[in-house]
């Protein structure tokens, strides 16, 4: 049988990369952080980790059992919550959600899971995606929206953090990015544009993955973008193209509120887009889950019906 403990140390030695540095935040010996290794491995008849004086590095058989660590702690707080509600007759349900994709659809559904479950008690909690995705696997949050840009969910710190570890990944809405320039540009007034057309301007971005996303989507289109500026905040970039900074490049859902003196114009096919959903484990037997995620996709469905065309976006006076 696996020691549950075991794994929770094996978890630990992938997340730090050492037995040393597992050992401080377990509060343990190295020596006994190692022992315990050692005894899963012989319990397993696999190696789990390689070691080498760079640190420790997990084998093929070391990943999938530390897949399998996040799954027990997450059931295991599953469990914690389910107990929990039989002595205080209370559900307590935490949500993790970015800043742009929160605004616009959490606050409906939490309304809509209020009504349905008049006593659950509500945490929110505010984060990127690589962050807000491991706490879902951990069962440190019960369900995080969230969102990806081209290829597979984002890992968080550590192995086992991959799409494939257990979430269950409800997709949403696309959500485009567009080209914000200001009313007097002289591409202002164009229905489209295509990336290569902006090789000469320079820049202002509403965080760093937008910026390492122009930056793959420009070196496929032959420049490198100049970025005079990177904020955590896209109304704070739009501000500094309405100052005349430059232009930037601003996911649709993070178009509101409008800032006068702007227009904005969709990239031509094929564009940046970010993908939003809803990411959570075992929602089969959690209903507060199951209704809050039921929400959220009807308030994406709701914005993709009623969403008007950002197609030369006037924010004029």
């Amino acid at each position: 049988m696996i020691d549950v403990q075991r794994l929770r140390i094996l978890r630990a030695v992938a997340k730090h990369g050492s037995f040393n540095r597992a050992a401080t935040a377990l509060h343990l010996t190295p020596s006994a952080v190692s022992q315990h290794v050692a005894a899963l491995e012989r319990s397993l008849g696999a190696q789990v980790v390689a070691r080498s004086t760079r640190g420790v590095t997990l084998t093929p058989a070391g990943r999938i059992m530390v897949g399998a660590a996040e799954s027990v702690a997450a059931e295991l707080e599953h469990a914690r919550q389910q107990v929990d509600r039989l002595s205080t007759g209370r559900t307590r349900l935490t949500v993790a959600t970015f800043t742009s994709g929160g605004r616009l659809l959490l606050p409906r559904a939490l309304t809509r899971l209020m009504a349905a479950h008049p006593g659950t008690v509500l945490h929110v909690r505010e984060g990127e995606p690589e962050h807000t995705l491991p706490l879902v696997r951990r069962g440190a949050v019960d369900l995080a929206l969230a969102y990806h840009f081209d290829g597979p969910l984002p890992a968080g710190p550590g192995p086992g953090s991959g799409s494939g570890s257990g979430l269950e990944w409800t997709p949403l809405l696309e959500d485009p990015l567009h080209v914000v320039l200001e009313q007097g540009h002289r591409l202002a007034d164009r229905d489209a544009l295509d990336l290569a057309e902006l090789a000469a301007e320079p820049w202002v971005l509403g965080c760093l993955k937008t910026e390492a996303y122009l930056r793959r989507y420009a070196e496929r289109a032959g420049f490198d973008p100049e970025v005079r500026g990177t904020t955590s905040d896209y109304f704070f970039a739009r501000s500094l193209v309405a100052a005349g900074m430059g232009i930037s490049l601003v996911p649709s859902i993070a178009l509101d509120p409008e800032i006068a003196g702007l227009r904005t114009v969709p990239i031509r096919p094929p564009g940046p887009v970010r993908h939003i959903g809803v990411a959570a484990i075992g929602r089969r037997d959690r209903p507060h889950v199951t209704t809050l995620v039921q929400a959220l996709r009807e308030q994406a469905e709701q914005r993709h019906e009623g969403r008007r065309s950002p197609h030369r976006r006037r924010s004029d006076p």
